[in-house]
């Protein structure tokens, strides 16, 4: 009976060492996975919002940037490349709460994909926002890249990602996944302009 009680209590003791293990020492997909939930909280603004968090809020978001970042934007004529500092990031922040009342961000379907060395990530994820004085929210698929910075991720490059475009009048529509782009036929498929 004590040799029993005995190895239950070793196997309760071994739990609880992996289990402070986790909480001590989480493992750097659980790291990034936080500090985005936590880019989306700082990047959301009620519109009761004080002078005092606003900044706050809006330094503490700038915080999770690298020193140099690259944002990618892909829009129906091309791309969008440009390069902004913290201090822009912080502009940027700044005149879109100048310019909308509140805002909702969600960073949704991560899926987090770390190098070999674990000093960088690329992060897959689909972003949601939406502004309660606007009826329709926005969707888009994006690509994060993240690197460690004397022990913090930082988020160095943002990527929209085309997902969809529209059908050409010959009946195909072009799909971009990551960097593949495949053509599909589509039959009888009415037009995305007409809808």
């Amino acid at each position: 009976m004590k040799l029993v009680l005995r190895l239950v209590m070793l196997a309760a003791l071994i739990a609880l060492g992996v289990w402070l293990w986790t909480i001590f020492f989480p493992s750097p997909e659980k790291v990034i996975r936080k500090r985005l939930a936590e880019v989306a909280r700082l990047a959301s603004f009620a519109p009761d919002e004080g002078l005092i968090p606003r900044a706050a809020n809006i330094q503490k978001l700038a915080s999770y940037f690298d020193s140099e970042v690259t944002l990618t934007v892909d829009w129906r004529r091309g791309t969008q490349q440009i390069m902004a500092d913290r201090d822009e990031m912080t502009q940027l922040a700044l005149a879109i709460r100048s310019n909308l009342r509140s805002l909702k961000v969600q960073l949704l379907d991560l899926n987090v994909m770390l190098a070999a060395d674990k000093q960088s990530a690329v992060v897959e994820l689909t972003a949601r926002a939406s502004a309660p004085a606007e009826p329709d929210f926005l969707i888009q698929e994006m690509k994060f890249t993240l690197k460690k910075v004397d022990n913090e991720w930082l988020i160095s490059r943002i990527e929209t990602v085309r997902t969809l475009t529209r059908v050409s009048p010959h009946g195909t529509a072009t799909a971009q996944v990551g960097m593949r782009r495949t053509t599909v036929t589509v039959a009888s498929a009415p037009r995305l302009d007409a809808l």
